[in-house]
């Protein structure tokens, strides 16, 4: 049987990799090179690998904290050392940071043969069912990440609905990450090789929507100077994801409730409609049933876009998943500007756990990656806004009177300041009379 399994090769030596790619690739392996950790990182973010084979010796970040690194991050990927520098104590070190097994060189094909082998059957019991690139509960797909209730239940939806055409309207806040759902429905089941368009409908002229989206005939319209395939052409046998769809006007609405009854379009100027196989999902952070009210939104396209309803829940009430969130935007944002692998302070993690992220994930990550430019070393809370480091964290809905608010801010921004009180009238932007007479 024809083995195609993917092998990420990780070592500064050009030389070493021509051999190593040239040895895998007659075993009928499927190689990736890199040139160090970095260029490693891109890979495994963006590729599913089956085996890791790294040098430990590599300028600027080593073989063993990418090991660690993937160790952590990717667990279901066994891992392969080579190293010119056997010991005892390396050894020892290396099968601490996740290595199956280690190879010295020079080493024959023979060798790498019999080692690659051990590597893919050890990992084999670990290894998931693709194609989920997956750490334990916490990434159905490979930009989705969680391990909180909440996420938990919008995971166990997603793989019921992945490997068929229903309808799925997802509700959520801006920034919740609502095409990254609709991508991980698609990319995970069964229909992942097939195309997954995704439309901002809200982004789009009223007046170019409905051309856009299913197409027009030569002479349509003036400038139409010839033919146009529109979207739902272009996901046929795939996914069409339209976002905002709240923003779409009611003529559009009318044409994409037919599209949705009778599996046909009609392009803007034709006489004759063209079946199509696809499936739907949209996505709003508006409130549909108010617009229904309000005769902005048809109820009878409502009840047809929901037939799986998904509402994915705001960043402040999946607070447990942010530490997995700020490693991957590290991960991204580490690699990019500062060429290695970033850490944050105990400290810090709390600190954006308090806040409530109005702006949800898509805040987070801004934030994380202001962090990464102003931090010299390990982010600490002084690489955050003002506005993170004395938010005051309550339930929601547990409102408080004025008075309490100011004091338990008050303590709170002393407490930050190590009792000094001229630092935390600064912070508080009131004199240190004005601080006393608060803190009787």
């Amino acid at each position: 049987m024809l083995k195609r399994e993917n092998i990420l090769l990780v070592d500064d030596d050009i030389n070493i990799l021509e051999l190593l790619q040239r040895h895998l690739q007659s075993m009928n392996y499927h190689t990736y090179k890199a040139v160090s950790v970095k260029e490693a990182l891109y890979i495994l973010k963006d590729t599913f690998i089956d085996l890791l084979i790294t040098d430990i010796q590599m300028p600027e970040v080593d073989g063993l904290q990418l090991l660690k690194f993937s160790d952590e991050h990717y667990p279901e990927i066994p891992k392969l050392v080579i190293t010119g520098y056997p010991s005892v104590d390396g050894a020892l070190e290396v099968i601490k940071s996740g290595a199956i097994d280690y190879l010295t060189k020079p080493f024959t094909k023979e060798e790498l043969r019999l080692a690659v082998e051990k590597a893919f059957a050890h990992g084999e019991s670990r290894k998931n069912i693709r194609p989920k690139k997956t750490n334990g509960n916490r990434t159905l797909h490979s930009e989705m990440i969680g391990e909180s209730a909440a996420f938990q239940e919008i995971t166990d939806v997603i793989d019921r609905v992945k490997d068929n055409k229903a309808t799925v309207l997802i509700q959520g806040e801006s920034g919740t990450g609502k095409e990254l759902v609709a991508r991980a429905i698609h990319y995970s089941g069964k229909f992942s090789r097939a195309p997954f368009i995704a439309v901002n409908c809200g982004a789009i002229p009223e007046n170019l929507l409905e051309s856009e989206l299913f197409g027009y005939v030569k002479g349509a319209f003036t400038g139409a100077n010839d033919n146009r395939t529109g979207f739902f052409q272009a996901a046929q046998g795939g996914t069409l994801f339209l976002d905002e769809i709240g923003t779409a006007p009611l003529t559009v609405q009318t044409k994409l409730l037919r599209a949705l009854q009778e599996k046909e379009i009609t392009k803007v100027g034709a006489r004759k409609s063209e079946k199509v196989d696809i499936r739907i999902i949209a996505a709003t952070n508006a409130d549909l049933q108010n617009d229904i009210q309000e005769k902005r939104f048809r109820e009878d396209l409502y009840y047809r876009l929901t037939v799986v309803e998904i509402d994915v829940p705001p960043l402040r009430k999946r607070k447990t998943d942010i530490p997995l969130l700020v490693d991957k935007f590290l991960l991204k944002y580490g690699v990019e500007y500062k060429d290695r692998l970033l850490k944050i302070s105990p400290d810090a993690i709390e600190v954006l756990k308090r806040y409530n992220w109005p702006g949800n994930i898509r805040e987070l990550e801004n934030v994380v990656q202001r962090a990464v430019i102003m931090c010299d070393g390990t982010i600490g809370v002084k690489d955050f806004p003002e506005a993170l480091k004395f938010q005051i964290d309550f339930p929601e809905g547990d409102y408080k009177p004025l008075r309490e608010m100011e004091k338990e801010y008050v303590q709170r921004v002393l407490l930050h300041t190590q009792g000094n009180k001229t630092k935390a009238a600064e912070i508080l932007q009131i004199d240190r009379k004005t601080l006393r007479e608060k803190l009787k």
